[in-house]
């Protein structure tokens, strides 16, 4: 009996050697893979048509947000002024993300907008955030997880809902009224909205780390629905 028990325990050990170096293997060939699958928007041409509507998990009725994306665009600084993101109600562009002509990266919600100086962007792929807090007007922008420094912008404002999502276009007018000259051109992805303000901490994980750490309450663009219209190429990349 206590044989047949010494034999027993030798068979579960071997089991469960192999099982670990199975689980070990399998650990390995999904980091080798990527692991991470995440789609990609590519704009090849400017266009006044050529644009990717988004549904977002909630309506936009924001008093606070952190913005993410991953972008990378041949476009030169002073060749001219090119829109990151773009979210407009019937009269109002709520929350309009810029590289202005002269490189700087700026903000317009319902108004004037705020700037931020910033290394300019290029054919390397810049993963970009912008946080903005009603409460005290607080705006930053991260590039590549380091920060910029902190402007007063909107304070007590509150972003509305009603509105549309695109990407590649700024509308003039409530789906329309685009402008070839100001589109998108390059390629854009692993866009992310919060209706909260992120820690550093958790901007610079994404940035550093290659992939999205976690995927915003807001846009989560891991399911989101995504509406191509005219010459765009959705494209899957491993993280």
């Amino acid at each position: 009996m206590y044989q047949s028990l010494i034999n027993i325990n030798s068979v579960c050990i071997s089991v469960k050697m192999r099982l670990s170096a199975v689980l070990l293997f399998c650990a390995a060939s999904l980091t080798l893979a990527g692991g991470v699958s995440v789609r990609s928007l590519l704009f090849s041409s400017e266009s006044a048509s050529n644009f990717v509507t988004v549904q977002p998990q909630k309506p936009l009725d924001l008093s606070a947000f952190t913005l993410c994306l991953r972008l990378a665009t041949e476009l030169k600084m002073e060749q001219r002024e090119i829109i990151l993101f773009a979210y407009r109600t019937k009269y109002y562009d709520e929350l309009n993300l810029w590289r202005e002509l002269d490189g700087r990266i700026g903000l317009y919600l319902s108004g004037d907008g705020v700037f931020f100086q910033m290394p300019p962007l290029g054919s390397l792929q810049t993963h970009l955030c912008i946080t903005w807090d009603s409460l005290t007007g607080a705006t930053s922008v991260f590039m590549d997880g380091k920060k910029s420094l902190t402007k007063i912008y909107q304070k007590r404002h509150n972003v509305r809902s009603g509105g549309q999502i695109i990407i590649g276009q700024d509308p003039d007018e409530y789906l329309g009224g685009f402008d070839a000259n100001q589109s998108f051109v390059g390629e854009i992805s692993d866009i992310n909205l919060w209706s909260n303000v992120l820690p550093d901490t958790v901007i610079k994980a994404m940035a550093d780390n290659g992939n999205t750490v976690q995927t915003g309450d807001v846009i989560d663009w891991s399911v989101a629905n995504l509406e191509v219209t005219g010459q765009v190429n959705v494209v899957n990349r491993d993280m």
